[in-house]
């Protein structure tokens, strides 16, 4: 999300760290290039303001113009005042009250809501261990009501039945009272949207909440909307009463200026972010690591997190034995390829990397999209099992064969084929010098004696 915006402050962060010593007048240059990239992301003005007068005070002191790295220590500065804007870890839900525990979903048409009903209420599900049940409140829009119930089917979340007839207030006490008869512990409340502000929808949303009686009310702004959606914030903030914001379309192309905002203009943490649309493309929002990620610091946690969550335990000790032994065939490689898609592919990895942008830009010059790792696991697909753990069977025949059966080209797999090569290379190597060995030497010691 943050792309544009990381892109323009790494460049002013570039000069200043390159300089030996920096002047007032340095950094005084510096932050008004950070103002204007705030400003160009569409972060609103007041919050650029107060962030630029808080950096620049911090940022003249004597400690950093007498600093062995000043330039460093300005980024520290516009890092910290990053995560001060953007708030403090937000905790999660509140989810501490007597089941069942109504959460209020509330927000524009066309934000997301319905879809991230269903996520927040598999997310509960899967990680709290919570029985779940989504009701819909949207009367408004045509089939909003079979929408959930989809999504909940396809979650495997309960769904209040629907009646034809209802008004938003009605469905929300019925909602209440099957969820206590059921022995459910939360309900997720999701209420019609409008394409725009309006009294009738803050009404409606009012009388739900008092019926209701959230514990938790949400709103479910889009990143890619802007300043508009620092409006709605303030608006519903005002009216309903927020405890928390849910970000949606995070992995779009967005400037990223609404999530810098929103939470100063309401005082509102951002509690999650929707970043994909599968059912598990929900995260908690860490202010640190995002501000880490938007100055290309990285996100070295999250990706580690990330890992732990994707990574098969039986596939993962499999590997580890053959490993120890300084083997790798293509099914080690598939097992890998599979497992980098599944933490979001290339993108989502270099994403999450320290000082990766000209990386990333290399890739995308040379048009390594995510495709590429379905192509390569069709190519492993195409191949025998003999194939697969013997690597040196195949030859120009059998490549044709595989080019043919996976819609490749045979240039692809002898890509494929020197990546496994250099892999399997690297393995035996590690074999070779052991555990003793790798850690006196270090990785140089598997890159040594490489072939160019």
């Amino acid at each position: 999300m943050f792309e544009s915006l990381s892109g323009k402050l790494g460049e002013v962060f570039d000069r200043l760290r390159k300089r030996g010593a920096l002047t007032e007048s340095d950094v005084a240059a510096a932050l008004r290039e950070v103002r204007v990239a705030l400003l160009e992301a569409d972060v609103a003005l007041t919050v650029v303001k107060e962030f630029t007068e808080r950096a620049q005070a911090k940022a003249v002191g004597a400690e950093v113009l007498r600093s062995v790295t000043p330039g460093q220590m300005v980024v520290k500065i516009v890092h910290d005042e990053l995560v001060a804007m953007l708030g403090p870890e937000s905790g999660g839900l509140d989810l501490r009250a007597t089941p069942p525990v109504p959460i209020l979903l509330v927000g524009l048409q066309g934000s997301g809501k319905t879809t991230t009903a269903a996520k927040l209420a598999v997310r509960l599900r899967d990680r709290d261990k919570k029985k779940m049940l989504l009701a819909s409140l949207d009367v408004q829009r045509p089939a909003a009501q079979e929408q959930l119930a989809i999504l909940g089917r396809q979650g495997g979340i309960d769904t209040l039945p629907i009646v034809a007839g209802e008004w938003p207030a009605m469905i929300a006490a019925r909602a209440m009272d099957t969820a206590r008869r059921g022995g459910y512990d939360a309900v997720i409340l999701d209420t019609a949207g409008r394409l725009h502000i309006d009294d009738a929808l803050m009404a409606e949303a009012v009388q739900v909440r008092d019926i209701a009686k959230p514990a938790e009310t949400l709103l479910v702004a889009d990143a890619m909307t802007g300043q508009d959606a620092v409006n709605v914030a303030k608006s519903f903030h005002e009216r309903v009463g927020l405890t928390g914001i849910i970000l949606t379309r995070v992995d779009g192309d967005a400037r990223g200026g609404a999530a810098l905002s929103m939470r100063q203009v309401t005082g509102c943490p951002i509690k999650l972010l929707g970043v994909g649309e599968k059912m598990d493309a929900l995260e908690p929002f860490h202010p640190e690591r995002i501000a880490s990620r938007i100055l290309g610091m990285g996100d070295i946690v999250s990706l580690v997190e990330k890992a732990a969550e994707t990574v098969e335990e039986e596939e993962a000790k499999k590997l580890a034995a053959k490993l120890e032994k300084g083997q790798f065939d293509f099914d080690d490689l598939a097992s890998q390829l599979r497992q980098l898609r599944r933490m979001g592919g290339m993108g989502g990895i270099l994403n999450l990397l320290p000082g990766v942008a000209k990386v990333k830009a290399q890739l995308a010059e040379a048009k390594l999209d995510e495709k590429l790792l379905v192509r390569q696991e069709a190519i492993i697909s195409s191949m025998t099992k003999d194939e697969r753990r013997r690597p040196e069977l195949i030859k120009a025949s059998r490549k044709r064969r595989i080019a043919a059966g996976s819609g490749t080209t045979v240039q692809e797999i002898n890509r494929l084929m020197k990546q496994q090569m250099e892999m399997s290379r690297m393995m035996k190597q590690a074999q070779k010098l052991g555990q003793k060995g790798l850690s006196r030497h270090g990785l140089g010691a598997l890159l040594s004696n490489r072939p160019h």
